[in-house]
């Protein structure tokens, strides 16, 4: 079956699930007390609505495609990130507050299946030679290349994260970034990476019609961290490490605003963006809610281009 049609498959398990998950979910977003002050009217939304698409994923995935080790792998690594970011919101949901597990806790999990996700790429001899974007030149990272892929899988995860703060953000340039690498997996013909990306697209874009402004249901920690594990898991298994933070700049940008943030106020007591990550900053200047997602999605569609019109021209 043709990758198009599992995405379709997929979009549609999505279209159907969610307004079910919607009706009887006994889960409600908690709102952070020093976010924008429109956002309160949020607060009980059903959330953790990321099984939806994982759940579309799976089914698809086990009845429509051919699954090999490696594919099988990506699976389970993407369920891995899906999994801590459920423990998250359940510990969140459960105690009313929109705290959920300590940073150490979740550094701690993603470096243990980060580990085991390269064990499993030795096996399979993958190299360890990087390419660096805009140079044309190569690095063997060697001894390295778990560290790589520890940064890659936590920064990313924790980046989508971020930028899941306003109705419709993160799936909309989550799914701009897949397909930039569903057409990179297409050009090396990995095709069990574009049937993977391919649902992964389907299923997102079926859960973003309910989570589009105003949002019925939030895709919570459990959705944003699987999808950037995902991310990143696509992106080392095209040999595309590097190109990950131009693919995926929306989500360095909403992480570098952070950093930046906290360093500033700690530093010199001031505060660079009038709220991080930088979205909440667009959203106190007076933007809308749907003129800071369309114009985050503009500039995430220009961020894939530029990567694969890199890619190519390796």
């Amino acid at each position: 079956m043709p990758a198009f049609f599992t995405a379709i498959i997929a979009f549609l398990v999505s279209l159907i699930l969610c307004p079910l998950y919607i009706r009887f979910s006994p889960f409600g977003q908690q709102i952070r007390a020093d976010g924008p002050g429109r956002h309160s009217r949020k607060a009980g939304t059903p959330t953790m609505g990321g099984v939806v698409f994982l759940f579309s994923l799976v089914l698809v995935m086990l009845l429509f495609v051919p699954i090999t080790p490696l594919l099988l792998t990506t699976l389970m690594i993407t369920l891995a990130g899906g999994v801590l970011g459920f423990v998250d919101d359940f510990q969140k949901v459960s105690r009313l507050r929109s705290l959920g597990l300590k940073a150490r806790h979740k550094l701690g999990a993603q470096f243990i299946f980060s580990l085991l996700f390269y064990l499993v790429l030795i096996w399979f001899g993958h190299s360890t030679v990087v390419q660096i974007p805009f140079s044309g030149m190569q690095v063997d990272f060697g001894y390295f290349y778990p560290l790589l892929i520890f940064v890659m899988i936590m920064g990313t995860a924790n980046g989508v994260n971020l930028t899941d703060g306003i109705d419709g953000l993160a799936g909309g340039t989550a799914i701009l970034a897949l397909l930039a690498f569903l057409i990179l997996a297409s050009q090396q013909g990995l095709s069990g990476l574009v049937y993977f990306c391919a649902i992964m697209i389907g299923a997102v874009f079926g859960f973003l019609i309910f989570n589009l402004h105003p949002a019925r249901v939030f895709m919570g920690d459990v959705g944003s961290l699987s999808l950037g594990t995902a991310l990143a898991v696509v992106a080392i298994l095209t040999k595309a490490e590097l190109l990950l933070v131009i693919i995926g700049g929306i989500f360095v940008l909403e992480t570098l605003s952070v950093i930046m943030q906290v360093i500033s106020f700690r530093l010199t007591g001031r505060r660079i963006f009038l709220m991080s990550p930088l979205h909440h900053h667009f959203e106190l200047k007076g933007w809308s809610e749907w003129h800071v997602v369309t114009g985050f999605w503009a500039l995430g569609f220009c961020f894939a281009l530029l990567g694969i019109l890199e890619y190519t021209a390796l």
